[in-house]
C-alpha cells in the first residue's frame, strides 16, 4: 500500500506503529492509541498527543488524527465505546469511508 498523500508522517502508516504491518485501518488504528483504563479522556488532550499521527482509511487514503477529530463533536469520552461511536460518526460524516452500510 502506498500513501498517496505524500505527507511526512512521524511514522509509517503501514508499519508496526501505524497499523501493525498493514492489518488495521481507521477505527482499529485509533483504538490502539488509548487503553480502556485511560478513560475518561479529553478530546483536546488526545489530539495534542496523537494529532499528527497517520491513520489509513483505505488503500489510497491516509489522514491525520487531527483531521478526523476536526469532525468529532464531543469534547470528552467517558468510555471507549463513546470514543468509537464519536470517531466512527466523524469518519462517516466526512465521507472518508467509501462504503457505508445501511443502518
Amino acid at each position: 500500500m502506498a500513501d498517496a498523500s505524500a505527507k511526512d508522517w512521524p511514522h509509517d502508516p503501514d508499519g508496526d506503529m501505524g497499523s501493525e504491518g498493514m492489518r488495521n485501518f481507521d477505527m482499529a488504528v485509533l483504538s490502539k492509541m488509548v487503553e480502556e483504563d485511560e478513560f475518561p479522556i479529553q478530546k483536546d488532550e488526545f489530539v495534542d498527543e496523537f494529532g499528527d499521527w497517520p491513520v489509513r482509511i483505505n488503500h489510497k487514503t491516509v489522514v491525520s488524527v487531527a483531521e478526523i477529530f476536526e469532525h468529532v463533536e464531543e469534547d470528552s469520552f467517558e468510555t471507549k465505546i463513546e470514543f468509537h461511536k464519536a470517531t466512527g460518526r466523524a469518519i462517516r460524516n466526512t465521507g472518508l469511508w467509501e462504503y457505508t452500510p445501511d443502518t
